[in-house]
């Protein structure tokens, strides 16, 4: 079964090609980022527009890449959210109206699955069930995984994501836009421990998550301290510490907890190489292992849809061709993901 799958939940416009049999056939992303700089954020109405003028040459260059044409397509997956109203209804529109001339099913998927699913593009070894640490631009979340569409949710953010986070005081320092991988970068050059940054609910004895009070935290710091570059270096790896010291926490209570032996970590700030580099030395401390997508899926990208869509389907869930089209801006994905 070869299934297209489309993301357009935000800012990047994705695009693959996923068969059952081969594996990941082809994948093509568009980031907007260039496009939304100018205002230091993303720009919903510009999200929107950008993701119509690039689809259309997205599919024709993953079909090629595939050597694949139209009617050698068994399935569409798209994004039904969470995520920009405008942009979903865009990839849906594609998807729905691909679907409806071609004759063949359509199936929504939760932007979220995609990302919990996506570390078995690069590894065919993982076997169900594992908790996965789900850490995207606007999640944070803790999940049991059953199997696909079994999901228990064991804790979240309840105020900014981690990447919210990442984004906001790079903000606070004056970093350019997309202020998360910037920040990183500076932390590299910087010493944690030189500023004294809470760690919030890590010993709150749940699995839930807090960064806005250590958003403050930076912003009280920097006013203290001399505003030099080196300052900000240490400022930043202190930051960085600080939000992988909880996340590392929370996961491998929620290892303990569920008496799982794997973990896997998915989403944009997955790809923070201090996060993996502490996760994989906790990993071999505590006796679990650590998987992640490949590095150039952490991010927003079809592949992760085009594969969840095949795996919903061979599992018999329930898809169409008919040119309904509904998305869904807010979505829990403990909720399962429906049509």
């Amino acid at each position: 079964m070869r299934v297209i799958g489309i993301e357009t939940s935000c800012d990047e416009t994705g695009v693959a090609v996923y068969d059952t049999d081969q594996g990941l056939l082809a994948h093509r992303l568009h980031s907007q980022i260039d496009l939304h700089a100018e205002y230091g954020g993303v720009v919903p109405e510009l999200a929107s527009r950008d993701h119509i003028r690039r689809l259309p040459t997205l599919i024709r260059e993953v079909l090629a890449d595939a050597k694949l044409t139209h009617v050698d397509l068994d399935a569409v997956a798209y994004t039904a959210g969470p995520g920009l109203a405008g942009a979903l209804l865009v990839g849906a529109s594609m998807a729905r109206s691909l679907a409806f001339v071609l004759k063949i099913p359509a199936v929504a998927i939760h932007h979220l699955e995609g990302h919990l699913l996506s570390p078995l593009l690069g590894d065919q070894g993982l076997t169900f069930p594992f908790v996965a640490l789900l850490v995207s631009g606007g999640h944070t979340q803790i999940m049991d995984v059953q199997g696909v569409g079994d999901y228990r949710l064991l804790g979240e953010t309840v105020d900014d994501a981690a990447g919210e986070a990442f984004d906001k005081v790079a903000k606070l320092l004056g970093l350019p836009y997309p202020g998360g991988p910037q920040l990183s970068q500076l932390a590299e050059g910087g010493r944690p421990g030189r500023f004294a940054l809470p760690r919030p609910m890590k010993q709150s004895g749940d699995l839930n998550f807090s960064f806005s009070g250590l958003k403050t935290a930076v912003l009280t710091e920097r006013r203290r301290s001399a505003d030099c570059e080196a300052s900000q270096a240490d400022l930043a790896a202190e930051f960085q510490e600080a939000v992988v010291d909880v996340l590392v926490a929370k996961a491998t209570a929620a290892l303990e907890s569920c008496r799982r032996k794997t973990l896997v970590v998915a989403g944009g700030v997955g790809a923070n190489r201090r996060l993996r580099a502490k996760l994989d030395a906790t990993g071999r401390c505590h006796g679990f292992e650590v998987i992640y997508p490949p590095p150039e899926l952490c991010t927003d990208n079809g592949a992760m849809i085009a594969l969840a869509g095949a795996l919903r389907l061979k599992g018999g869930w329930r898809a169409d061709n008919g040119l309904k089209i509904c998305v869904l801006p807010r979505w829990a994905l403990a909720t399962g993901a429906n049509n």
